[in-house]
């Protein structure tokens, strides 16, 4: 409706003005009426402008609009009253079309809510309304149609998730997977068991925060009415003693109409806007203007640490098979009696058996055992997986390393002999240091860690991602406790119930909305759509550029009109050129922060990069093999140069020369070439590529100490061990580095890429 007046205001006094100046041509005193018209006109929805900013507390830009239209009705410069007019009317047309653009991508999460569901019963296929499903509903979503729950599927299925989080490739879910509401099916039809009502789903969320950020407002933009409100009288004064000086009323008109502080009250709200429209299209919902603009102004960060800094989920991250066993086929024995479990670690392993390309028949007769694991029948031998009561000496060294790394061992037994172990821990995000570093550089001077964990295990997350402090054993009043101590503006960023109180105590809270509580969520100012903690990066940025913009815009603003009024008051600019500068100064100033929206200039790799990158990425999986037999090699020396420790190293060392180097050589001259292209010189990959030198050296040195005539002597064993050991801290270094700085690039650009931006 504002739209569509405003829109025919602009209509009606620019025809005004025109007819006017046709009039003019013709003859000069019927052209007047015409023009005083168009100025009678802009004065009746001027005023009502006007007097609703009384009415809030405003004394602004509507309210020098009145005075300049009447000044001009008064001296009779009816010409710069009908500018005026279009001037007043171009500003509020602008300004819609700037909001309505600026709000775009918030509005598109608003119309495309379901409103309706099929659900399955005994009867057949019945529509009901969204509002009708209940958890353990059986809900029918068809092709190209919106998930209307969170539900978990009962069949494979594809879905286009872009909508939520900007990925712009359909993603493969499996039976027994979660899918959030709001996604849209990609494939065929599919099948889904409801584990929660519409209005406890994630995609009713993500509404509640968009519908409250078209109503919201930023602090800056309450900033700009109180100078708008100190404008008004100075203007008022200027012009007064213009036309004390000159003794012409027209001075002051002149300057009135100059006056007009638009480059605030239209320039600030329209960036803040762009900025949280920017954002949603970044895959995250702002709450409302306040927050973006504090989460620009922000310069401390508390983070989470389990589900936000890591995964969230217990994930096998290493398979240590015993003496005469291979560690494919310990995944293959736990996987198939996990397959059939409820245990806490089942999807764990059998995730990482369907990672590692295995797949393992059932096994059959399972049976659980309360606090100790699983049992079972697998190719007429009895699998156990769980806890070992006695382990043998090789286990009990795994045990101890597990300890130090914080993981947690399962053990595979096979007719009772312990055969191998898993070590399961929350894996920290591949996304998380680089997300560290951004924010570093967006200006946040302070990144804590609070997690409810024990100190040893919080120490080491943290110093790997370089926080600058960590609170360990954190309840969740000592998370809100924590979020008050710290000065200036503070981000909060969580995903369970237990971080609900310090997201919403912080001055932004931030939820991750895959996996977030509903508590958190809805106690939180903005949400993550997706399962990436780097979002949070994108969204600082984003409000800072966002802050940035409306205040360059309304300085820059203010100082053009500024100036404008200074020529009015000494009479070198007329009524009706002050208008006409005024309405180009506005115009200048809205677009100006319409710049909100375009992409930032972020580095974006090219497709046959990114191919690399994740050509590199999945061999690195499939090279997990060989560190442990490099790291088992050295433990087997411990026992000194027997059979069965120099068939290991040779093993590892064979392994090592045949799969491993020519993967780094391969690193070396495909993919760090491209790197270097990309980062515009080999000095951004000449790190790595020392780290591929080092590699070479120690594996040259194993090599020399195993082709000693009758292998190593006892003076060499130790030699050998370090060397091993050193091979292995070494490449378990190399390749995080790389996961971190260069993979994660392919898994971001692929989101920015959908987002038309350069990340």
């Amino acid at each position: 409706m504002r739209s569509r007046f405003e829109s025919a205001f602009l209509v009606v006094v620019a025809a005004l003005l025109g007819a006017g100046g046709v009039l003019w041509w013709l003859d000069w005193s019927a052209a007047a009426p015409v023009w005083g018209a168009a100025t009678a006109v802009a004065a009746v929805p001027a005023l009502v402008w006007a007097a609703a900013d009384l009415r809030a507390g405003r004394f602004g830009a509507d309210l020098l609009a009145v005075l300049a239209l009447v000044g001009t009705l008064v001296v009779g410069e009816y010409l710069a009253g009908a500018v005026v007019a279009v001037m007043l009317g171009t500003g509020r047309a602008l300004d819609a079309y700037a909001q309505r653009r600026a709000r775009r991508d918030l509005n598109a999460l608003l119309e495309r809510a379901p409103r309706q569901a099929r659900l399955r019963t005994d009867e057949g296929v019945r529509v009901v309304p969204v509002e009708e499903v209940r958890p353990d509903d059986d809900v029918v979503v068809g092709p190209g149609e919106i998930v209307p729950v969170d539900a978990s599927l009962l069949g494979d299925a594809v879905f286009d998730e872009s909508a939520l989080t900007g990925e712009p490739v359909p993603v493969e879910r499996a039976r027994g997977e979660r899918v959030r509401s709001g996604v849209v099916v990609a494939g065929g039809s599919v099948d889904l068991r409801a584990v929660a009502t519409a209005e406890d789903s994630t995609y009713a969320g993500v509404l509640r925060l968009a519908e409250q950020a078209a109503v919201g407002s930023a602090e800056v933009v309450r900033v700009a009415d109180r100078v708008a409100t100190v404008f008004l009288p100075v203007a008022l004064a200027v012009a007064a003693i213009a036309a004390l000086v000159a003794q012409d009323l027209t001075r002051a008109v002149a300057v009135l109409v100059t006056a007009t502080p638009c480059p605030l009250l239209l320039a600030v709200p329209v960036a803040i806007t762009a900025g949280m429209s920017r954002a949603a299209r970044s895959g995250v919902v702002v709450r409302d203007g306040r927050a973006l603009e504090s989460l620009g102004h922000a310069r401390t960060v508390l983070l989470d640490k389990t589900g936000t800094v890591t995964e969230g989920h217990p994930v096998v991250v290493e398979v240590v098979p015993a003496p005469g066993w291979d560690s494919q086929r310990v995944l293959d024995a736990a996987a198939a009696v996990e397959q059939l479990s409820t245990h806490v670690l089942a999807d764990a392993v059998v995730v990482a058996a369907s990672a590692a390309g295995r797949h393992p028949v059932a096994a059959e007769r399972v049976e659980e055992r309360a606090g100790w694991g699983v049992r079972g029948e697998v190719g007429g031998a009895e699998v156990f997986v769980g806890k070992v009561a006695e382990l043998p000496g090789w286990a009990r060294a795994v045990a101890s390393r597990a300890a130090l790394d914080a993981a947690t061992v399962t053990w595979v037994t096979v007719d009772g002999d312990v055969v191998g172990g898993l070590l399961v821990r929350d894996r920290i995000r591949r996304d998380a240091a680089r997300t560290v570093r951004r924010l570093r550089a967006a200006g946040l001077g302070r990144v804590v860690m609070l997690t409810g964990d024990r100190p040893d295990v919080a120490q080491d997350v943290a110093g790997l991602l370089g926080f600058d402090d960590v609170v360990a054993n954190c309840s969740p009043a000592d998370k809100v406790a924590r979020v008050r101590s710290e000065p200036g503006v503070v981000v909060m960023v969580g995903d369970g119930i237990n971080d609900a109180p310090a997201v919403a105590a912080a001055d932004v809270g931030v939820a991750l909305g895959s996996r977030s509580s509903t508590a958190a969520a809805q106690a939180a100012d903005a949400v993550i759509l997706d399962d990436r903690i780097d979002r949070l990066a994108d969204a600082v940025e984003i409000a800072a550029r966002a802050r940035r913009i409306a205040t360059q815009s309304a300085v820059t603003g203010m100082g053009l009109a500024l100036v404008a009024m200074a020529f009015a008051a000494v009479g070198l600019l007329p009524p009706v050129l002050g208008a006409v500068t005024q309405e180009a100064i506005d115009a200048a100033v809205i677009l100006n922060a319409l710049r909100v929206l375009l992409p930032s200039h972020r580095l974006r790799v090219r497709p046959s990069t990114e191919a690399l990158l994740r050509r590199f990425d999945a061999e690195h999986d499939d090279l997990r093999t060989v560190l442990h037999a490099v790291r088992s090699a050295g433990d087997d020396l411990r026992a000194g140069t027997t059979p069965a420790a120099l068939g290991s190293a040779r093993h590892a060392y064979d392994l090592v020369t045949r799969v491993l180097l020519p993967h780094e050589r391969a690193e070396e001259h495909e993919l760090y070439p491209a790197l270097s292209a990309e980062f515009g010189g080999p000095d951004s990959t000449a790190p790595m590529s020392r780290g591929h030198a080092e590699i070479e050296r120690l594996t040259r040195r194993v090599g020399r100490h195993l082709a000693v005539p009758g292998g190593p002597g006892p003076d060499q064993v130790e030699d050998l061990r370090a060397t091993l050991y050193g091979l292995h801290a070494v490449l378990r270094l190399h390749f995080a580095q790389e996961e971190e700085n260069y993979f994660v690039l392919a898994e971001h650009t692929r989101a920015a890429g959908s987002r038309g931006e350069k990340g």
